[in-house]
């Protein structure tokens, strides 16, 4: 009996949890193998999920088949109460999970998600986005897959939505899941139990950063993500002008939270200015100056982006063809920048701060 082989093997075996192979999602501990025989053991959420027989069965009969003479030994654990071995066990297909949050609507926010996903794809990431907005999904419409419905996949009986792909990247909204033009009426337990389903009975891939856009504000769905997983930081959107500057803060001051604790990495500041196309070196303030870098100053960060007003950037977003995949390079240049300070702001959070913990929710 080989090891490498053992665990080649077992990490081929879908876990129900994340839809990763069960090694790579933590399940598996403390390989022995002694003469003819192999012991590990299988962490689960807690002894009474229902595939917990199937999975058993699913992992013995599958080293059976590899080594049918030797002898299979498996000890079924819960996974302990702990938030970090919680993070460990559930999300770590997920590296980095971002937040795109603003404090109102309108200020471009989902274009701003949307291009930043796939800035980073552009670079070399591998790259989800969810939809967190449910009762305002813009994505769908902004990678052109408006009347797509994601597949159902069954793994040891438990069915698990399958991400959609656009442009290269895995995408989850609740547009998939409803009709365009019907309403989504839910209320505090409904909408977390759809950001649960969508993290914890989503197929993600591995991915090396997810980018949430989340809706304007600071309700249920931002709770219910920061209590779901560990978030590694957050972006602020926010206009120039005053009053989208000022529900900014409000909305940066949850992350700063001390029960919370998400760190801010950047601000990026949409509609900065206005340049007219046959008067290319002028530029418009119409919205006023200065509002993401004061932004920025509040949260001790940094503005990651200026995106200007520019028509070609809204024509791209409705066409399904966000602009940071445009020919134009003016048009695209906005955005592959963001993305790169992305990459820089996200790599000093890894080096100079710890994990980022799970919120508790206090009974």
């Amino acid at each position: 009996m080989e090891r490498e082989i053992i665990i080649e093997a077992l990490d081929r075996i879908t876990d129900p949890e994340t839809g990763q192979g069960l090694v790579k999602a933590g399940k598996i501990d403390n390989i022995r193998i002694m003469d003819s025989i192999v012991a590990f053991n299988l962490i689960l959420p807690n002894l009474q999920v229902p595939y917990k027989t199937s999975l058993y069965q699913t992992c013995h009969e599958t080293l059976q088949e590899i080594f049918p003479q030797g002898q299979v030994h498996i000890h079924i654990e819960a996974r302990k109460d702990d938030p970090q071995v919680h993070k460990a066990a559930s999300t770590p297909h997920l590296k980095n999970i971002i937040a795109v949050a603003s404090g109102k609507g309108g200020v471009g926010k989902s274009t701003v998600s949307a291009n930043l996903a796939l800035g980073l794809k552009m670079l070399g990431y591998k790259v989800g986005l969810l939809d967190a907005d449910l009762y305002g999904p813009s994505i769908p419409t902004m990678f052109g897959l408006k009347n797509e419905k994601p597949k159902v996949q069954k793994v040891q009986g438990q069915p698990k939505l399958v991400p959609l792909e656009g442009h290269g990247i895995s995408l989850m909204s609740v547009g998939f899941v409803v009709e365009p033009e019907q309403s989504v009426i839910l209320r505090g337990p409904r909408l977390a139990g759809l950001i649960k389903q969508f993290i914890g009975e989503c197929m993600w891939p591995e991915l090396d950063v997810l980018i949430v856009d989340l809706p304007p504000g600071t309700g249920d769905i931002q709770l219910t993500l920061v209590q779901t997983v560990p978030v590694t930081a957050a972006i602020m959107v926010t206009t120039p002008q005053q009053v989208a500057v000022q529900d900014a803060v409000k909305a940066a001051n949850m992350f700063r939270l001390d029960s919370i604790n998400v760190p801010i990495i950047g601000v990026v500041e949409n509609m900065s200015w206005f340049t007219p196309e046959e008067l290319p070196e002028n530029k418009y303030y119409i919205f006023g100056r200065g509002g993401g870098e004061q932004l920025a100053d509040y949260c001790g960060t940094t503005v990651i982006g200026q995106v200007p007003l520019i028509q070609g950037i809204r024509e791209s977003g409705d066409n399904g063809r966000p602009a940071v995949l445009s020919t134009d390079s003016l048009l695209s240049s906005y955005f592959v920048d963001l993305a790169q300070n992305c990459v820089s702001q996200l790599q000093k959070r890894n080096s100079n701060l710890g994990p980022t913990q799970q919120v508790l929710i206090n009974k």
